[in-house]
């Protein structure tokens, strides 16, 4: 048995790279100036004034710094939680949050901004508050504290606190619980509902399907006549069609086995009921859960490190089979990432789901591997590749490691203190001595782990030896082998 051969036969152990679920600040929000139900007027707000305005009107701007940076954290907070959660959406309103304090946070129209809290919201309006293991940021429930109580933060509390010496984080935890922390930097972008803008249909596979299937599944343990969907794997298969049915069913819908808007929603809004998803208690979206479902399977819309190596191994096998289209290494599962994916399995004789299961992968890589093993080092063109989060070392046994090593056979062409290795995707001990002296010529404290430094100082002197100062990049990159 071949080396090679050897190698694939172990693919199925390699771990696909984890799903870190990231919840985007919108950029707008749209307020109803009213009870949910009253006849009134909603307004887009860029979603900074939002908080700025919300701020200025439940907080003096003479409190303390601290006091005011935990008020502002659960002001954003909740804001996010009703636009993640569609709230009042998958109620069939047109709107994400009310300015009525009955139900959301006083938002008056037009007021004035206060200097000291448009400083502190323009700092982190795209910091808000999550509790361990979950993703949906919290539904900080607050009140003033003197006139009324709440099972949540007392903004007249927090001054207090703040004299005292306490930091934000824990203002928050004294209220909240020590079990929630801060997420910082978080992206900006839209805030269009969640709905695809299109219905998914038998033969669908993509990210919003996934999370139809496991919405689904979770209303099934309130709702048992609803069929389990099994596997997860964001493929809207029959057993996915037979659960939307008898959804469809169970709540008056036209029983389509469609997920048009309307099932769409009312999916949300009963998922969001049987897990009290917006609640201080929340049940939530457990990261361990996503990783759980997510972990071993790739679908349109994924934008993992992981999605350009796929991509790159179609662009590659794109130059042998006809079959299979050309592949642009953007790490964006788009469409036409899925169409050469369905054209492979095609071709492999695979049910064509269009999605990356690990049969999918290891067969994908199976055939990649059997061309790059027969071309030197000099004739392959590595594209751009994102460090995976993931420290490679003695024991792993990756794709990535295959490409980590043939990088370092090139480099090795260049830099005779750099031992020669064999690809064979396995990180062995001549790996890990080839690393280690990388590491010792590029002054990178030698530990013959291929960590997030290592990773990009060998992607950087790659790049430059194979394509000198042409600045290539990930758009850009000559992905197939020279033939």
């Amino acid at each position: 048995m071949s080396k090679h051969r050897k190698k694939i036969d172990n693919i199925n152990k390699l771990q696909f790279f984890p799903l870190t679920p990231v919840i985007t600040v919108p950029s707008h929000i749209i307020v109803h100036l009213g009870a949910p139900d009253e006849e009134a007027e909603n307004v887009d707000v860029p979603f900074i004034d939002y908080i700025k305005n919300v701020a200025s009107s439940e907080l003096y701007p003479t409190w303390p710094e601290k006091a005011l940076r935990a008020n502002i954290h659960a002001i954003v907070s909740i804001a996010m939680n009703r636009i993640f959660t569609e709230w009042y959406r998958s109620r069939g309103y047109n709107f994400d949050i009310t300015n009525s304090t009955q139900f959301d946070q006083s938002y008056v129209y037009n007021r004035g901004i206060y200097e000291p809290i448009s400083l502190i919201a323009d700092e982190i309006f795209t910091q808000y508050i999550v509790r361990e293991g979950q993703v949906q940021p919290l539904f900080a429930q607050f009140c003033d504290g003197r006139i009324s109580q709440c099972n949540g933060l007392y903004q007249w509390g927090t001054v207090e606190l703040a004299d005292q010496g306490y930091t934000t984080l824990e203002i928050l935890r004294y209220y909240y619980g020590e079990d929630v922390n801060i997420v910082t930097d978080a992206p900006v972008g839209g805030v269009e509902p969640t709905y695809p803008g299109e219905p998914l249909n038998p033969g669908s596979s993509n990210l919003d399907v996934l999370r139809m299937q496991f919405y689904l599944n979770r209303i099934k343990v309130n709702f048992p006549a609803i069929p389990q969907i099994f596997p997860l794997d964001g493929y809207y298969g029959e057993n996915t069609e037979a659960a939307v049915r008898t959804f469809q069913r169970t709540f008056n819908l036209p029983e389509t086995g469609i997920i048009d808007q309307s099932t769409w929603y009312r999916i949300t809004n009963i998922y969001g009921a049987v897990t009290k998803l917006s609640e201080l208690a929340s049940e939530g979206i457990q990261l361990s859960q996503w990783a759980d479902i997510s972990s071993e399977v790739y679908l349109e819309g994924d934008v993992r490190p992981g999605v350009e190596i796929i991509q790159y191994g179609l662009e590659v096998l794109s130059t042998y089979y006809p079959t299979i289209p050309d592949v642009a290494i953007t790490g964006i599962f788009d469409s036409q990432t899925r169409d050469a994916i369905i054209a492979f399995q095609k071709t492999m004789n695979l049910p064509p789901t269009g999605n990356i299961t690990p049969e999918t992968y290891r067969i994908l890589y199976d055939n990649v591997y059997g061309i790059l093993d027969t071309l030197p080092p000099e004739a392959i063109y590595l594209p751009y590749l994102r460090w995976t989060g993931i420290v490679y070392g003695l024991g792993h046994e990756s794709p990535v490691v295959y490409l980590i090593q043939e990088m370092l056979s090139y480099i090795s062409l260049i830099i005779p203190a750099i031992p020669t290795i064999e690809s064979n995707g396995i990180y062995d001990e001549a790996t890990e001595e080839a690393v280690r002296a990388f590491q010792n010529v590029e002054g990178i404290e030698p530990t013959g782990a291929v960590d997030e430094e290592t990773w990009y100082k060998i992607e950087d002197v790659y790049r430059r030896q194979r394509f000198g100062n042409v600045g290539t990049n990930l758009f850009t990159d000559i992905a197939k082998p020279s033939l």
